[in-house]
């Protein structure tokens, strides 16, 4: 019992320290890790105050954060971004981080230090903290210029960089003359684990995400990721390698898949948790006492990591004929560590190579440069505008073609969905289906309509569907909890973005109106509407009269009264279509043949062959030879459908 006591004594005091940390960093607009860690020496033994007693275990709770940490890089690890950047980015990025491995061994060997620890030196200064450049960038807007993209990619050679040095530092003991094998083996251990990786990443995974996925059951989904990454990393270990190393490969095996995004949507609220506790413990492990006696290489390590950086990268990236502005920005964001300096120093205690006085200063260098660099990335982008006159720098300019903007997110594809992306894709309206039935998502890639796989309540779907740069949110879902959570989610993360929801209730639609939704609709009460129009044009009313009854009836209900105009575009028709013997799709139903997400048109009505007619068919009516199908689309949606049920009908028809 004492046991237990203490356990949830300390566990208490890890998120008091995590919570206050935190807090007080964000009121003073500093990245949040540092708050972690500071808070951590609050609570450690060499400080006054609350003392975390049973460290061992919070060490082993900051493992699972080092695991949720590389499987996020994994997951997230972009080859097509490096690509894209060409030389600047993979031979750049790989020149500058040896340079700097380099300059960091021979300053250290130069103050008369051994050669390895020196060489985990250098390795820890040439690192980059993603998290801190990904939330400055995004803070100014920058994360898409042309200097953030060129940051981002060589963070990315530094992701891959980082992983390698977990790999190879517990045998650098080896390196001594003629016992070079070690390294050898352990770098061909790697490669006999990523070869069959490859085939599992390419084969089974993406087959078993997608029939979770399809069970649509949310705690399934994340059990099974995470299940995903822990037990791989435990495989890594069982193997002789690292659990980072493990980790990040269980990231690699879901990157390219569909799911990829949702997988990550649900772990980012895990991983926080668990990164905190590693920060917390990191701050736990300080000796303040021993401050003094690491201050020469305190200096030393900023020094490397400010103005090593800064020549360094500011060289390189000029090298590559990029403009001097855009050198700069780039060699002023990377003058900082991070959370991998702390990841590559702890392995490096761990294989008996460096010492606490290192790690000391490790984390110090940390909490400098990060401050440093805030500052510096606030100032530069002054500074330059200040040598130009106060004309716009055109580095500083967005500049991703690939990007999305002035698009439509629409959330849910379902019957009511589907007839808002017709009207959509008929108006040339660009447009971003979120849906989290698997089949829907096929569908709709197969036919060219960007579609992304997740929950649109996580916030980092919403910012993969590029929700800063969007004209506008359409929620269809007709669950009234999960269209007000996209609302909350979407409006606390753009507050101008105009938010169009449907409700079943006024009671719904007053709850999503104060969530911050700009209009709301009511789907029973929009066909009231329509009801009354019809009945009173069938009985004869003058259209005046019935059209200031409908206005006073939709002001009273709260629905729109705005009249739409069209133009001479092309616009949707209704045909009738048969269906023959031979058809693609005979005798599947509308579900099996996903005819709205495959080609975009909604079956209004199916006249069977015995004379019986279905109108608005559900999903599960079948398509029968010898029946007739009236079919609303644009001319070319419904010409491939017609191809697909049968023959193409003629034009007019």
């Amino acid at each position: 019992m004492p046991s237990e006591v203490g356990f949830f004594r300390d566990l208490t005091y890890v998120l008091l320290a995590a919570g206050v940390g935190g807090a007080v960093a964000w009121l003073l607009r500093q990245p949040i890790l540092i708050g972690y860690v500071l808070g951590g020496i609050l609570v450690s033994p060499f400080t006054p105050g609350p003392v975390i007693s049973e460290l061992h275990t919070f060490e082993l709770f900051a493992e699972i954060g080092v695991i949720l940490l590389m499987f996020f890089i994994g997951a997230e690890f972009s080859p097509q971004e490096l690509f894209r950047l060409k030389w600047v980015g993979f031979v750049g990025g790989t020149l500058g981080i040896l340079g700097l491995m380099g300059l960091g061994f021979g300053a250290l060997r130069l103050l008369g230090w051994p050669p390895i620890p020196a060489l985990i030196v250098g390795m820890i200064v040439s690192t980059a903290s993603t998290l801190v450049l990904v939330r400055l960038l995004l803070d100014r807007g920058e994360l898409h210029a042309r200097h953030g993209r060129v940051a981002v990619g060589i963070t990315l050679i530094d992701d891959l960089a980082v992983v390698i040095f977990i790999l190879i530092i517990p045998s650098l003991g080896a390196l001594e003359p003629g016992r070079l094998a070690a390294v050898g083996l352990a770098l061909g251990k790697s490669v006999a684990i990523l070869l069959p990786f490859g085939l599992l990443a390419s084969t089974v995974f993406p087959r078993l995400l997608g029939r979770i996925a399809r069970t649509q059951d949310r705690e399934l989904f994340l059990l099974v990721t995470l299940l995903l990454s822990v037990g791989t990393a435990a495989l890594s270990q069982a193997a002789g390698l690292s659990l980072a190393l493990g980790a990040f490969l269980a990231g690699l095996l879901i990157s390219g898949s569909d799911y990829v995004h949702e997988a990550l949507a649900r772990l980012q609220p895990l991983r926080d948790v668990f990164v905190a506790v590693f920060f917390v413990t990191v701050g736990v492990l300080i000796d303040p006492r021993t401050l003094l006696d690491t201050l020469p290489l305190l200096g030393t390590m900023i020094g490397l990591v400010v103005l090593g950086k800064l020549a360094v990268w500011f060289l390189l990236v000029r090298l590559f004929r990029e403009s001097w502005r855009t050198a700069l920005l780039v060699a002023v964001s990377l003058t900082q560590i991070g959370e991998f300096a702390f990841l590559l120093a702890r392995a490096g205690m761990e294989a008996g190579h460096l010492d606490q006085a290192v790690f000391n200063a490790t984390l110090l260098t940390a909490l400098v440069t990060i401050l440093l660099n805030a500052v510096l990335v606030r100032a530069a982008p002054a500074w330059l505008a200040g040598r130009s006159g106060g004309k716009a720098d055109p580095d500083l300019q967005e500049e991703s073609p690939e990007a999305r903007q002035g698009h439509v997110i629409l959330c849910g594809y379902g019957p009511l969905g589907s007839a808002v992306g017709e009207a959509l894709e008929a108006f040339k309206i660009p447009c971003l289906v979120v849906e989290t039935a698997p089949d829907a998502i096929r569908g709709l890639t197969d036919r060219g309509v960007p579609a992304l796989y997740g929950d649109a309540r996580q916030e980092a779907i919403l910012e993969r569907a590029g929700l800063g740069a969007a004209a506008a949110l359409i929620v269809t879902l007709p669950e009234s909890e999960a269209a007000y959570g996209i609302v909350r989610a979407a409006r606390s993360r753009h507050g101008a973005i105009p938010i169009v929801v449907r409700a079943g209730s006024p009671e719904e639609q007053q709850r999503l109106k104060a969530a911050g939704a700009t209009a709301v609709i009511q789907p029973r009460l929009e066909g009231a509407s329509l009801l009354i129009q019809e009945t009173l044009a069938s009985l004869g009313f003058p259209a005046a009269r019935a059209d200031d009854y409908l206005e006073r009836f939709r002001q009273a209900m709260g629905l729109s009264i705005r009249r739409w105009s069209v133009g001479s575009d092309v616009l949707p028709e209704v045909r009738e279509i048969p269906v023959v013997a031979s058809a693609e799709l005979a005798d599947q139903s509308l579900r099996e043949a996903r005819v709205r997400e495959r080609f975009g048109v909604l079956v209004l009505a199916i006249r069977q062959a015995d004379g019986t007619s279905l109108v608005s068919p559900s999903p599960d009516a079948p398509l029968r030879p010898g029946d007739r199908l009236r079919a609303f689309g644009l001319p070319t949606q419904l010409a491939t459908f017609a191809a697909a049920v049968g023959e193409a009908p003629a034009d007019g028809n």
